[in-house]
């Protein structure tokens, strides 16, 4: 009778049954289990303790990691409890959606690792070979759209798209930029380059205008997120894309007063919830680089669709 309430009492918590339900679908870690739930190692880790010591989880090692189940022996009745519990938290529809992010990532480094095995290929450096050049001949396969270039700043980036582009629309909020930018733009006969001062979350721009909406480092400066990237799905026309390219969170916390960073970047789980929320579909997220100098900054790409 003790267990039984004891079992009882650890499915009244939302988050042990949050826990249950995403361990019934994949083994995960400690790790994995703090960037689906948000939730920092102790409190992630203690509930895992309750949970292993009724007998709901259990766990194996596999070299440094530990990875957690729920247990095949529990009884029918709690199995179904669990299953009835965990559909009915309205936190389902995230978890799932970030445990498969946390699948893919898993996956990533898989095959990174075996892709570093295979040998140093572009490890070293062969002239002529770029990443700007690569970008200059990428962008003239796109096919001309307006472009909406979120937190532009002097515009660089916004310069290089103008080149295949329809229209690009660069937004920013600092009137020095905006009008640098518009100077440089007038300077080179970009015609098709316009400049507006305004801010992220209310740029002004024409709902349902554009077919790309771009946020290049510049979510992490703007005062709501969400709020940015509900007015980047408002001006997107059905079916156009979104892509963010911000930092991966991080613990540099003179970036506050170095670069006026408002937010110290985003984990993966975070930025998908964010671009689900505003109402995006399609979503993908990964970590595309890593800085080699301290405080050894990481990039995450993040695309989506309206």
């Amino acid at each position: 009778m003790q267990s039984t309430l004891k079992i009882l009492k650890l499915l009244s918590d939302p988050t042990r049954l949050r826990i249950l339900r995403l361990l019934g679908e994949e083994e995960l870690t400690v790790a994995e289990l703090q960037q689906i739930l948000g939730m920092g190692q102790s409190r992630t880790s203690a509930h895992l303790a309750q949970l292993k010591a009724e007998e709901l989880v259990s766990d194996r090692r596999a070299g440094k990691n530990i990875y957690y189940a729920r247990a095949g022996t529990m009884p029918g009745a709690v199995a179904e409890l669990i299953a009835r519990g965990g559909e009915e938290l309205p936190e389902a529809t995230q978890d799932s959606a970030a445990l498969k992010l946390v699948l893919r990532k898993r996956q990533d480094k898989a095959v990174t690792y075996f892709n570093e095995l295979a040998g140093k290929f572009g490890r070293t450096y062969v002239p002529g070979r770029s990443w700007r050049a690569l970008a200059h001949g990428l962008l003239g396969l796109l096919p001309p759209m307006v472009i909406a270039d979120l937190g532009a700043g002097e515009g660089t980036l916004s310069q290089l798209l103008a080149r295949t582009a329809k229209k690009v629309i660069a937004i920013d909020n600092s009137p020095a930029m905006v009008e640098f930018g518009s100077k440089l733009a007038a300077e080179h006969g970009m015609k098709n380059l316009e400049y507006r001062l305004g801010e992220i979350e209310e740029p002004p721009i024409k709902a349902a205008s554009v077919d790309l909406a771009l946020f290049s480092q510049a979510l992490h400066h703007a005062a709501s997120p969400g709020k940015a990237l509900v007015a980047a799905h408002k001006i997107l026309k059905p079916g156009g894309r979104l892509i963010v390219l911000d930092l991966l969170s991080h613990s540099f916390e003179q970036a506050r007063t170095l670069y006026a960073h408002v937010w110290l970047g985003f984990s993966e789980v975070e930025l998908l919830r964010l671009i689900e929320k505003a109402g995006f579909r399609d979503a993908g997220v990964s970590v595309v680089s890593r800085e080699t100098r301290a405080p050894h900054f990481q990039t995450v790409l993040a695309t989506a669709r309206k």
